[in-house]
């Protein structure tokens, strides 16, 4: 769905707040994503960006607010639930599919819509088999997506990390979400990797996928970001355009500085 068309925003996240014991890491959050958009959340270390995207992810659970999927009040369901609802997770810290080759680490992806259970994986039905073939296949694309269906075939850790990012947001893909949820996904990637990275953005982008990034490298912000929210001890102190939110000074005191995006 572009932007603009009257449709609902794809996530909205109302008024979330997330303590751990006297530590507030989320006050009162409030935002917004229109359906296609890619949003960066950026901050100094410690603003509650990664548990912003957990809560909204489902692996932490909200203390105050409401997080809508599509117009869903999706705050008391679980990650998986989310998941099958199309919202997919690459988190900062990955681990390579173990005695799997990299085709087989993308279609794990496909648990989120995938209807086959332990008696149809004794009877093997007819429409099992039809689906075998399509998680097959939509893994497939995945890779191809992600500039991966060269090493389909390879271990999967066996491929170093700018490739293993590649991967995640492969199997992320094979998930079909409708939208995607990255923490920091160039972190510790070479100049080259990061490329590869804002090219596969940006497409995913052209196709109409909703992306919402955690991001510290304001290089890479720049190249890929259309919005950039930035948080600073657990709140909004600032949400707009880069060229916007370059200039604010709330930004530049809290994080910032010299820094460009």
């Amino acid at each position: 769905m572009a932007e603009g068309s009257g449709a609902l925003p794809a996530l909205v996240v109302d008024s979330v707040s997330k303590s751990f014991g006297a530590v507030q890491a989320v006050q009162e959050v409030n935002l917004a994503v229109e359906p296609g958009s890619l949003t960066c959340l950026i901050g100094p270390n410690g603003a509650g960006k990664s548990t912003l995207l957990h809560c909204v992810s489902g692996f932490l659970r909200a203390d105050r607010g409401r997080i809508q999927l599509e117009g869903k009040n999706i705050v008391r369901w679980g990650a998986h639930r989310r998941a099958r609802a199309g919202l997919a997770t690459v988190f900062q810290t990955m681990r390579a599919p173990q005695d799997l080759d990299v085709w087989s680490g993308v279609m794990i992806g496909c648990h989120a819509w995938t209807r086959t259970g332990l008696l149809e994986g004794i009877l093997r039905p007819p429409w099992q088999l039809r689906e075998e073939r399509r998680i097959r296949e939509e893994a497939w694309q995945a890779l191809e997506e992600v500039g991966l269906a060269d090493r389909a075939l390879d271990a999967a850790d066996s491929l170093p990390l700018g490739q293993l990012r590649l991967l995640a947001v492969a199997r992320a893909l094979a998930q079909r979400p409708r939208v995607l949820l990255l923490d920091e996904p160039a972190a510790g990637l070479r100049a080259a990797e990061k490329a590869r990275l804002t090219r596969v953005f940006r497409d995913l982008k052209k196709r109409g996928l909703t992306q919402i990034l955690v991001e510290h490298d304001m290089q890479f912000v720049g190249q890929v970001a259309e919005r950039v929210v930035v948080l600073d001890r657990g709140r909004v102190i600032a949400d707009g355009e880069p060229e916007q939110v370059r200039q604010d000074e709330r930004v530049i005191k809290a994080y910032l500085g010299t820094a460009q995006i």
